[in-house]
């Protein structure tokens, strides 16, 4: 990774924090793109190698547009997509988006798409198992307008995306003939502070007890996100633990619902999120070739 420059979204913590450690060792230039950067420039701390902290709030489409205006014309070797919100109260973000739909896809959509012309390498989108457990894309009502909020189908339709999101930006770096790749891993079940959002003390009590139970370290947990960003594997994989129910264990590639290779949802998710962010694919065979 020397000489590398990495962005690692939402790494002022768990398996974010733990991929922008192992990769500032290794000698890459990490940029921590997070919302708090106290808390960012505390994780950066006690890393070792190169890193920079800079403000990143992906439930703001204004913040986003910031950072990649001040990014300017510098190359990214590889840009993670890590960072999440999970089953938290009803909550919009600042441009009216569900929060979990908002950040978790709409958030990174818009990053990587304002960013793409620079990347040169890869890009790594953190999804979930929770894609799995009754995750539907409604593509009508995505932000929750008009139905009952359910907090955890919200999660799952958001990591959906994250999956629908990778396989069609993939599909688009190959049609305009550009070495980009885009991949996608899940950590399984990994010991963060992700689990304590729901504001509700009986869930976060059973979260912790199966944190210190069942979980795996934050390290372990962002093995899938590493062997994601470096290892050689074709664009379009999905990585994730190789343990029981894919819960722990040293990562692999697995596989994901037949919902989440519906390349026609892809698409009409991809054409919705550049309706509701305004944020369109910067890529084209001229562009690739020049």
């Amino acid at each position: 990774m020397a000489g590398r420059t990495v962005i690692v979204t939402g790494s002022n913590s768990g398996i974010g924090r733990a991929a922008a450690t192992a990769l500032a060792a290794k000698g890459a230039r990490v940029v921590l793109a997070v919302r708090n950067l106290d808390k960012g420039r505390a994780a950066a701390a006690t890393m070792v190698g190169e890193t920079e902290v800079r403000r990143l709030d992906l439930a703001s489409l204004e913040s986003i547009r910031a950072f990649a205006g001040d990014w300017g014309e510098q190359p990214i070797d590889l840009l993670i997509n890590n960072a999440g919100i999970m089953i938290p109260p009803l909550t919009r973000t600042a441009d009216g988006f569900e929060l979990q739909f908002g950040t978790n896809h709409l958030g990174h959509f818009a990053l990587t798409n304002m960013l793409l012309p620079r990347v040169t390498g890869r890009v790594v989108t953190v999804a979930s198992s929770a894609h799995r457990h009754g995750a539907i894309m409604d593509l009508d009502d995505p932000n929750w307008e008009r139905k009952p909020y359910k907090a955890w189908r919200a999660y799952g339709q958001s990591k959906l995306a994250n999956l629908l999101f990778t396989g069609e930006l993939q599909r688009r770096l190959t049609e305009v003939g550009s070495p980009v790749i885009a991949t996608a891993a899940h950590p399984g079940y990994a010991a963060t502070n992700l689990q304590f959002q729901s504001g509700q003390r009986i869930m976060d009590a059973i979260s912790a007890i199966g944190n210190r139970l069942l979980a795996q370290s934050e390290a372990d947990g962002a093995l899938p996100t590493l062997y994601a960003a470096v290892a050689d594997i074709p664009g379009n994989s999905y990585a994730g633990p190789s343990g029981f129910m894919e819960g722990r264990g040293a990562p692999t590639l697995v596989g994901r619902t037949k919902l989440a290779q519906d390349a026609d949802l892809a698409r009409r998710l991809w054409m919705l999120s550049e309706e509701l962010t305004g944020v369109t694919f910067p890529l084209s065979s001229a562009t690739v070739a020049a």
